[in-house]
């Protein structure tokens, strides 16, 4: 099943792979899923051999998919607390035929992150802040929210060990604790690639 997605990452066609949604969830694309370019250089900086990878807040899979099928010496994980999202995730990863993917269902703060060597980020958080963006009303939207979560996530971020890794995509500097250096912020605007001194 895989083989037939192959032009799909060659040629990095955002809509092509969106194509593996229905409708409303293709529409939702380009302002909360990540784009395949962004995706590669993330897992690229990301990935090492037998390492596993959390996605924190994973959508409907677009980063772990593209990351898994290019990095398959890593685990990608994704957790994601809508359950349609999640499970249109599974059904995707399905159709490419992944066995280094693992979706989530659940709430990021029931996570132990001991159990994960590195972390992708795409500012999952900022809908609470901007509601008008939310990719629905299903769950509870608030800005109390976007604080609680950002400092467990800080929390959990700065008791990982020396070495830790994390790519922010237009996240905030102040979700990022001081214990992490920038290493490269140089291939797009929004594209953070952090490691834990």
């Amino acid at each position: 099943m895989k083989e037939q997605f192959t032009d799909l990452f060659r040629f990095e066609e955002d809509l092509v792979f969106d194509d593996l949604y229905p409708r409303n969830i293709k529409n939702l694309s380009q302002l909360h899923w990540t784009p395949l370019n962004i995706a590669q250089m993330a897992a690229d900086f990301l990935s090492e051999p037998n390492t596993k990878i959390l996605d924190i807040g994973s959508g409907v899979g677009k980063f772990c998919i593209t990351a898994g099928f290019y990095n398959p010496q890593s685990c990608f994980h994704g957790i994601e607390q809508r359950q349609d999202l999640f499970l249109f995730a599974k059904l995707a990863k399905n159709k490419i035929g992944l066995s280094n993917v693992e979706f989530i269902h659940g709430n990021l703060t029931d996570l132990d992150f001991d159990n994960y060597d590195h972390f992708y980020f795409f500012n999952s958080f900022y809908e609470n802040l901007h509601p008008e963006n939310s990719i629905d009303k299903n769950i509870e939207i608030t800005a109390d929210l976007y604080d609680y979560y950002t400092t467990f996530l800080f929390d959990k971020l700065d008791r990982k060990p020396s070495g830790t890794k994390l790519v922010t995509y237009h996240g905030a500097k102040e979700q990022v604790p001081s214990s992490y250096t920038l290493i490269d912020g140089s291939k797009h605007w929004a594209l953070k690639m952090w490691m834990k001194r």
